[in-house]
């Protein structure tokens, strides 16, 4: 999608909400969030609305406007920029919320914050679409006083995704962001869908001042700002300003929409019966718009239908006819709303052209109809999540949203992206993230990517296994060379479509896959040079006897299994021996009066022995010396 411009509403701000809690239905939860984009602390604005301090953000810097003191709200005069050197091209709030319908509502501002004296260009998405364009120079009043833009639209995954997008080398800022949520059926999503954000071009009140959560006391079921119609109408038309004077008006601030009953109570009328009331919208003729009329028969002296007629002619067509007291009666809102399509000019001019009487306007809406853009498939989005983290992708790549929406922008640093086969999604195709200085390892979500084509990684500093993934049918072209991934190669590379396979200069080892190999027999280019651990075809080492892949063969594991079952075996027999030793054991012991018995006939033979030996010469023939008895 070309980018859009943004219709700035040119005014000082305060807002707030409460923290986003987890509701089937957040609007009925009253969900909403406000920050205070580059502020350091929690507070309450004098309107009574709460705002957070910054948070959410992905990377950037705090700065503050040159002059705080012309900025009546705290939240107007900080801000965060995001500068591409080292926050990368793309940025983003990922602000967790339920699912639902929300208003989105952003203040930029400039003011010379960094003493540059030139205002940055760049884009803003929400949900991976383009909302915002951004270009140097800005209006002066914007430049300096900052300025508006709010849209609506749905969150589907849990995180509202605001992105900013550097043009050049220009950092893109922020001031404040609100979100809050509004009815699932507001602003006829039941017919454009969920896949369609409503971009403000101009929400203004007849005959009124502005009003709005932040800006006054006034409610508004939405926290909408309504601003005055005044520079939107065509000055060529005196026009006569109306008030309900205090009448009640019915019919107002009901669902789905939840417009306010103040918005009712004032409008304009012109001042010749003969003129028409015109309104001068600016547009984009890109894009359609769906425009939303407020009426209501303020006026006591209008009593019967037919009284006040009017046609409605927008552009060139003349749309409807309108009797407010036909269709609702006096001090009654009444609401229509058409959608303009085939604009040629880049203002839409909107006629109230009488029938009888003089017409009369509350209020008006212009929303520009932006389709989403192309999302990129959720299962590639939490693969690229998974490798932003294993990799450790550093903050000046700008891996932050959608790796690949809006696919006006560039993808993230070093990704690149295609349309899916069925044109319903965006797909990564390819990787080239070599010498970038990662640290960390290959996730094993890598599988998820099942278009990926390249995948160059070679030249940093991974280590971890080759996660199995890698084998992906759609690979052409890897090259992991020159890290230090370790391990065996997976059997899944040799069943790919790869042609090219660098895996050189790392600490694998291992059997490599035969399949794998034949790579360079059939015309490929592979190396495998500089892994002293792999073994097993041409070129490299023989594999050691019993070794295969990442370790031993199937014929190893079973001679290894054998020995150990034959050592088991044994030590089971010889354990079954010992039990069975142990139950046949006697008990030689001799009882203790045998034992007395043997004691005294030994004691018996030793002193005859001794006579014996007494009696007899002894052994050198020389008599005994010992006394005769």
């Amino acid at each position: 999608m070309s980018a859009l411009f943004l219709v700035f509403l040119l005014f000082s701000s305060a807002s707030g909400g409460t923290n986003p809690a987890s509701s089937p239905d957040p609007f009925t939860a009253g969900v909403s969030l406000n920050i205070d984009c580059g502020g350091a602390a929690n507070f309450t604005s004098e309107f009574g609305r709460a705002w957070v301090a910054d948070r959410y953000f992905s990377a950037g810097a705090t700065g503050l406007v040159a002059e705080p003191h012309r900025f009546l709200q705290q939240q107007e005069r900080t801000l965060r920029f995001f500068p591409p050197v080292s926050a990368g091209k793309k940025n983003c709030y990922s602000v967790p919320l339920p699912s639902g319908r929300y208003y989105v509502r952003t203040f930029t501002v400039y003011d010379n914050y960094d003493s540059k004296l030139r205002t940055p260009s760049f884009d803003v998405s929400f949900e991976g679409t383009l909302v915002y364009s951004w270009r140097s120079p800005w209006p002066e009043a914007a430049a300096r006083s900052g300025a508006y833009a709010d849209l609506i639209a749905s969150v589907l995954d849990g995180a509202a995704n605001l992105c900013f997008y550097s043009i050049a080398t220009d950092p893109p800022v922020v001031a404040s962001v609100e979100l809050a949520a509004v009815h699932p059926l507001a602003y006829g999503s039941a017919s454009t869908g969920t896949d369609m954000i409503l971009i403000n071009y101009g929400r203004l009140t007849s005959g009124g001042t502005l009003f709005g959560p932040g800006f006054t006391n006034d409610s508004d079921a939405f926290s909408r700002v309504w601003q005055s119609d005044a520079d939107f109408r065509s000055l060529d038309v005196p026009i006569k300003a109306l008030s309900a004077g205090g009448h009640r008006i019915f019919g107002a601030n009901q669902a789905p929409n939840y417009f306010p009953v103040k918005l009712y109570e004032t409008a304009v009328t012109t001042v010749n019966p003969s003129d028409a009331l015109e309104y001068l919208l600016p547009v984009d003729t890109r894009l359609d718009y769906m425009v939303w009329f407020h009426f209501a028969e303020i006026d006591s002296g209008v009593t019967r239908v037919g009284q006040r007629v009017f046609d409605v002619v927008i552009g060139e067509e003349n749309a409807t006819r309108i009797d407010i007291y036909k269709e609702v009666g006096g001090f009654n809102a009444f609401k229509w709303h058409h959608i303009v399509e085939n604009l040629t000019s880049t203002t839409l001019v909107v006629k109230l052209v009488p029938v009888a009487g003089k017409p009369i306007i509350c209020g008006l809406e212009n929303y520009a109809m932006v389709p989403l853009d192309l999302a990129t498939v959720p299962r590639q989005v939490m693969a690229m999540q998974a490798l932003k983290e294993s990799l450790r992708i550093p903050d000046r790549m700008g891996w932050n949203g959608d790796p690949c929406a809006p696919s006006t922008w560039d993808a993230w640093e070093g990704v690149t992206c295609h349309h899916s086969d069925n044109g319903q999604n965006l797909v990564v195709t390819q990787l080239d993230l070599g010498s970038q200085g990662l640290k960390g390892y290959i996730s094993d979500q890598i599988s998820l990517l099942t278009n990926l084509v390249s995948l160059n990684l070679s030249s940093n500093s991974l280590g971890g296994t080759l996660p199995s993934g890698l084998g992906q049918g759609s690979l052409v072209s890897l090259d992991l060379s020159s890290n230090q991934h370790t391990g065996g190669i997976p059997d899944s590379l040799g069943s790919s479509n790869l042609k090219v396979v660098l895996l050189n200069n790392n600490q694998l080892d291992g059997q490599v896959p035969e399949k794998l190999y034949s790579i360079g027999v059939h015309g490929g280019i592979i190396d495998l040079s500089g892994n002293k651990g792999l073994c097993g075809v041409p070129t490299l080492p023989a594999c050691p006897l019993f070794w295969d892949k990442r370790g031993l063969s199937t014929a190893g594991k079973i001679a290894i299994g054998l020995s150990c079952a034959f050592v088991v075996i044994v030590l089971l027999l010889i354990y079954l021996f010992c039990i069975r030793r142990q139950n046949d054991d006697y008990d030689f012991e001799f009882p203790q009066d045998l034992i007395s018995i043997a004691a005294k006939r030994n004691r018996y033979q030793r002193q005859k022995l001794m006579l014996v030996e007494m009696e007899a010469p002894n052994s050198n023939g020389f008599p005994s010396t010992s006394n005769t008895r």
